[in-house]
């Protein structure tokens, strides 16, 4: 398992912080954060928007999107909705927002590969998924060359077709964060512990940051 293992009581609460120290070291004048899905994800901005001590400027915010399925915007699963509805309607105008959507994968790789990421926000599937690389998936072994492809879950168990980061564009992420919270997670964290070949084991970032409550860590 490669990064720093945090072990924390309040893992939005965590998050926040990493985003702030993100903030505090950039270097380009728009920071470029990557949005996830899920539940844990939806916890992690809710707490960024009402945290009061951020001291990001939203208004030189580019936000960009690590993974999405392949329904409209405002579908119940979609990950730009729970953005919209955790984040940025709370936030006020951000500088960019680049919504992911499968009918324009190679203008998306085209921008994801020409800018620098700040911060690239992932979670844990309880098959040890990440973003949307699922076990067994062509897009694990995704060209170097290549940031976001088409991606499908060869076992069944995510049906819906997806857009994802590659590894190649993970790796080139400033800070990456991956939040893990639930004893359901338990498992598929354990299997990344253990240095098992599942796709968030293969995260191929020096530094990556692992937020966990201890119920998933075990603890």
């Amino acid at each position: 398992m490669q990064g720093d293992l945090r072990i924390v009581g309040d893992v939005a609460a965590a998050f926040c912080d990493v985003v702030a120290d993100a903030w505090e070291s950039r270097t380009g004048e728009v920071f470029t954060i990557a949005l996830s899905g899920g539940e844990t994800a939806r916890r992690c901005y809710e707490a960024l928007a009402r945290h009061a001590d951020t001291p990001v400027d939203w208004s030189e915010v580019r936000v960009v999107w690590g993974d999405e399925r392949c329904v409209p915007l405002d579908h119940e699963d979609s990950n730009h909705r729970l953005a919209q509805e955790s984040l940025l309607r709370s936030v006020g105008p951000v500088a960019e927002i680049h919504p992911m959507q499968c009918d324009v994968a190679d203008a998306y790789d085209r921008l994801i590969a020409g800018i620098d990421v700040d911060v690239i926000h992932l979670g844990l599937g309880p098959d040890a998924h990440t973003a949307s690389l699922f076990p067994e998936s062509p897009a694990l072994d995704a060209p170097a060359d290549r940031f976001v492809v088409p991606n499908e879950d060869p076992l069944g168990n995510n049906p819906i077709p997806r857009l994802t980061f590659t590894r190649a564009a993970i790796a080139a992420g400033r800070t990456v964060v991956v939040t893990v919270e639930g004893a359901s997670k338990r498992e598929a964290l354990d299997r990344v512990r253990s240095g098992e070949d599942v796709p968030a084991a293969r995260i191929d970032r020096p530094g990556v940051v692992w937020l966990t409550d201890p119920a998933a860590a075990g603890s």
